[in-house]
């Protein structure tokens, strides 16, 4: 989705670098955990228990496989009406957590007011739906972000396929080699690559593997927008 407040301001590019894709759970607000939450909530409400272990796999998962993984862990038939009551449940339990402020990922707010001074591009490229996206803007703002791809609107061809950022790219008018992805998961990761995106990794909960186009960090505090244009080469 464009945003209004920032359509029409001229783009800059810096050494190279065109824009900015930023994943939003673990990567800019520590959201995962209230997803651990709703989750564990959800699988007590179907009649079965999530392990720890089995909650790591749905880390950067989206909302349809996350409700069938769910369905599968307690040993109901994973059907579509079922897919979409276990959702239902999911979103009902995650908006009320996301309805409170967010807590931002260290240096997450000051890297993205880096690149919008900077007068870089920017998108927000997450699997979370649209509906809990907006809730979580609320904290994050949207004045960061010229587009928003959420994980309802990838026609079904969700992270860890190329299809979110490659999106993105396209909205924005922008190559994915010239852009580089900030994300956290494996999935995120596996998506941005796929879209020839060079990304910055920034891993939380779950280890991402090395690999091609990846750069590891330990958080975002001192990423400025010279650091992000460096990691084009």
């Amino acid at each position: 989705m464009p945003n209004a407040v920032s359509a029409g301001k001229s783009a800059s590019t810096v050494d190279g670098l065109d824009a900015v894709l930023w994943d939003m759970d673990g990567t800019l607000v520590d959201s995962e955990k209230l997803w651990d939450v709703a989750l564990y909530e959800t699988a007590e409400w179907l009649g079965g228990k999530l392990s720890e272990q089995q909650r790591m796999t749905l880390v950067g998962s989206n909302m349809d496989d996350t409700s069938a993984y769910l369905l599968e862990v307690v040993g109901l038939p994973v059907t579509p009406e079922a897919i979409a009551s276990t959702g239902a449940e999911i979103r009902r339990r995650t908006a009320g957590l996301f309805d409170d402020e967010l807590p931002w990922r260290p240096g997450a707010r000051e890297a993205l007011t880096a690149v919008r001074e900077a007068g870089l591009r920017s998108a927000l490229v997450t699997s979370t739906e649209r509906v809990l996206t907006e809730l979580a803007l609320n904290t994050i703002g949207r004045d960061f972000f010229d587009v928003t791809v959420c994980g309802d609107e990838v026609e079904g061809l969700n992270k860890p396929l190329p299809r979110p950022y490659l999106k993105a790219a396209e909205l924005l008018g922008v190559d994915p080699a010239r852009c580089v992805a900030v994300e956290d998961s494996p999935p995120g990761t596996a998506s941005a690559v796929a879209a020839g995106c060079t990304v910055l990794v920034i891993p939380n909960d779950v280890p991402v593997d090395a690999g091609e186009r990846r750069v590891f960090r330990d958080s975002l505090v001192g990423i400025d927008v010279p650091a992000l244009a460096a990691l084009l080469g």
